[in-house]
C-alpha cells in the first residue's frame, strides 16, 4: 500500500477488490469480495469508482483487497499521510482488523507519532540505522 495510487481509478471499489483476487489466482471471488467490503464498511461505496472515493475510502478499499486475497504480508508506506484525523483512525482500525481478523502481518512505514503509537512494535531508524 502506498500513500495513494493503490487502485485503478476507473474501476469501482468492488471491481478493484475482485481484480486483486483474480490477479492472485483466486477463482470463486464473490463471497470473498463481499466479506472484505463488509469488514471495512464499504458496502455503500462498492459501486462507486475508486477515483471518486475519499482518501480514507480508497485506503480502506486497498486494505479490503489485501484482506480478500488473504495476504500474509502487507507493506504500508505512509498509509495515513494524506488523511484527516478521523480517516486516519478509520484506516488504522482497518489495519488492526486486517491483522486480527484476516491474519495478515502488517508493516507500516511512517513519520507520524500517532501511527507509530498504534503499532504493536516500533523500530526506529535514524540515519539508516536502527536506533
Amino acid at each position: 500500500m502506498f500513500q495513494s495510487g493503490n487502485l485503478w481509478p476507473a474501476l469501482t471499489a468492488r471491481e478493484n477488490v475482485a481484480l486483486a483476487l483474480r490477479l492472485a489466482g483466486a477463482r470463486r471471488t464473490s463471497r470473498r469480495v463481499d466479506r472484505a467490503l463488509d469488514a471495512f464498511d464499504l458496502q455503500k461505496r462498492e459501486r462507486q469508482r475508486a477515483g471518486t472515493l475519499s482518501g480514507g475510502e480508497q485506503q480502506r478499499t486497498a486494505i479490503a483487497a489485501a484482506a480478500a486475497r488473504e495476504a500474509p504480508l502487507v507493506l504500508a508506506d505512509e498509509p495515513t499521510a494524506e488523511l484527516d484525523r478521523r480517516n486516519e483512525e478509520r484506516v488504522l482500525d482497518a489495519l488492526r482488523r486486517l491483522r486480527s481478523e484476516f491474519g495478515s502481518t502488517v508493516v507500516v512505514v511512517t513519520h507520524s507519532p500517532r501511527v507509530a503509537e498504534a503499532a504493536d512494535r516500533v523500530v526506529e531508524l535514524r540515519d539508516g540505522r536502527v536506533a
